[in-house]
């Protein structure tokens, strides 16, 4: 476990509700607002988020239900009491934005814990949130603590509470899937599906009115909230804020003959997210930790990415495994490498390769990746097929046959990550190498933990910490007739750049950064089906300065 600075005062209460309600720190709307509230009766619902943060600002957030635009006052201080203010302003929330309302604080001193909170016309005060501006000059220490894939359906977001309640992050940064846009029944299952945990809408989110509805449901959640209410957030959608596997002209999860124009949907999951998510409408951005790094926030979805590639549709009429072996060594040879496919498109690559330039021209140690999916290159392990027991389902082994005839023509894994666009991922190497930045990359998306050294052309390039679900489950659930630990083992084995993965586990990653040194901590839930299950074990993964490469703790 990393260690903690003092804790602010009142910043640590515990999380009983009436030492919480006593500090200030927690309104009594977070702890005991009625449904109907959060839903939207009148007032203040859904707590308060911060997010955005810079040396000298952050970004503020609330949501004020009521019938007509109200101008909301806020307050910034230095301290639970209000006593002196460093920042103050009006905002209006407006139904035509869904009684959302966001702000920027600015003035503020570099480095520094701050209290906030948005008073009505007719004096009631939203919940007391707490946030942190970003460090100036030298810098020791930064910490973060890292989610993605949190499906509300599956569990508790365990995760959450543990890291709000650890009380010693920065910041909090989600890799994205916030939530999942799937109807009831559908992922997860009836079976898979915790009770306690309903979802709204009834429906999959395909209007606008459904997107809102689908962030009120999940904001309902008390661990969420007190994870925006005391860290400022850094936050990037992936593809179920909009549709499984969406790309910039297109989902999987999208039919246009019965769900309409993707374009209309697309731009509903876009709106609502800003509505309802302490982010600016800036796409893409960066973040100056002091001297210490950069954090490059990017869109790897909806701005540029080309459509996915997909097994099924290049075997399609192949009888046969040599027949398919040959149609698949020449999609690699061919489409597969084609250099107009993207992830993030000409103008986001730009601006990242010169972001690379001026943070390691300026002396930052670290140009850190804050992205959606794996860039490690990961393939199916032949030895996985003799692994298999004699009495597995059909659809499990033809699964695994076709993952080992892709890994037999050179082919990954996975093709809506970075492994399916690798002349878009060889662009962004060689950007990092040219301006010689010590690259991390922090991705989510697979549900599961990986750690992996990133390699180009035979130069070492930086390392990856691949993120675990909060909720959504994993090859414990994909490919339950395998061990982990015979899944990971062969894995490890058959793919060079993964030094380290978990196949079976949820929770989210503390990571620290230090002028010589990156780590990952990966933190592991005893349970997600029960709500206050604690972390049971941990595993640390890290890389000193200039090495672009990873070592087990």
């Amino acid at each position: 476990m990393f260690k903690t600075e003092p804790p602010a005062a009142a910043a640590l209460a515990p999380l009983d509700r009436r030492s919480l309600l006593k500090s200030g720190v927690l309104g009594a709307g977070l702890i005991a607002a009625p449904l109907s509230a959060q839903f939207g009766g009148p007032g203040f619902t859904h707590g308060v988020a911060s997010g955005e943060p810079a040396r000298d600002r952050v970004l503020l957030w609330t949501r004020f239900v009521a019938p007509a635009e109200t101008r909301l006052e806020w307050e910034v201080s230095p301290s639970a009491d209000f006593a002196r203010l460093a920042a103050s302003g009006s905002v209006l929330a407006s139904p035509a934005n869904d009684s959302c309302c966001k702000t920027f604080a600015e003035g503020l001193e570099p480095g520094r814990w701050y209290y906030y909170r948005f008073v009505a016309p007719n004096g009631a005060t939203s919940d007391v949130g707490r946030t942190k501006t970003l460090p100036e000059g030298p810098t020791e220490r930064f910490r973060m603590a890292v989610f993605s894939c949190s499906n509300m359906g599956f569990g508790w977001f365990n995760a959450y509470a543990h890291a709000a309640a650890a009380n010693e992050f920065d910041c909090a940064l989600h890799l994205g899937d916030y939530f999942y846009e799937y109807g009831p029944d559908n992922y997860p299952s009836v079976e898979q599906a915790v009770a306690g945990r309903p979802v709204a809408p009834l429906s999959e989110t395909v209007a606008l009115a459904d997107y809102r509805l689908r962030f009120a449901s999940y904001r309902s959640d008390r661990d969420l909230r007190r994870l925006h209410q005391v860290y400022p957030m850094i936050a990037g959608w992936d593809d179920h804020e909009s549709a499984n596997d969406s790309w910039h002209g297109g989902a999987q999860n999208h039919q246009p003959e019965t769900e309409g124009e993707w374009s209309v949907r697309k731009s509903a999951a876009m709106r609502a997210y800003r509505e309802w998510m302490p982010v600016s409408d800036e796409p893409w951005a960066t973040y100056d930790i002091g001297d210490l790094a950069t954090l490059f926030r990017l869109e790897t979805r909806l701005t540029a990415r080309a459509e996915q590639f997909n097994f099924a549709g290049l075997l399609t009429g192949q009888e046969g495994p040599e027949a398919m072996l040959r149609a698949l060594t020449a999609f690699r040879q061919g489409d597969y490498v084609d250099p107009s496919r993207e992830m993030l498109g000409a103008q986001q690559q730009a601006w990242l390769a010169e972001g690379f330039k001026r943070s390691t021209g300026s002396g930052k140690r670290w140009q850190v990746l804050v992205q959606q999916v794996l860039m490690g290159k990961l393939a199916t392990s032949p030895r996985l097929v003799d692994s298999l027991p004699a009495d597995v389902p059909e659809y499990v082994r033809s699964r695994i046959v076709a993952g080992a005839l892709a890994s037999r023509a050179e082919l990954p894994l996975n093709m809506d990550a970075w492994d399916g666009y690798p002349a878009a991922r060889a662009r962004l190497f060689e950007a990092a190498l040219a301006a010689d930045a010590n690259l991390i990359s922090l991705a989510g998306d697979t549900h599961n933990a990986w750690s992996f050294d990133l390699g180009h052309a035979g130069q070492r390039v930086g390392v990856e910490f691949g993120v675990q679900s909060v909720t959504s489950p994993g090859f414990e659930s994909y490919l339950p007739q395998l061990a982990p630990a015979d899944l990971e083992r062969a894995s490890i084995e058959f793919n060079p750049e993964l030094v380290w993965m978990d196949a079976s586990r949820r929770g989210y990653m503390a990571v620290e950064l230090t002028p010589t040194r990156a780590t990952s901590e990966y933190r592991f839930l005893s349970s997600i089906r029960e709500r206050g299950a604690g972390v049971v074990a941990t595993q640390r993964v890290s890389t000193g300065l200039g090495d672009r490469r990873l070592e087990l703790a």
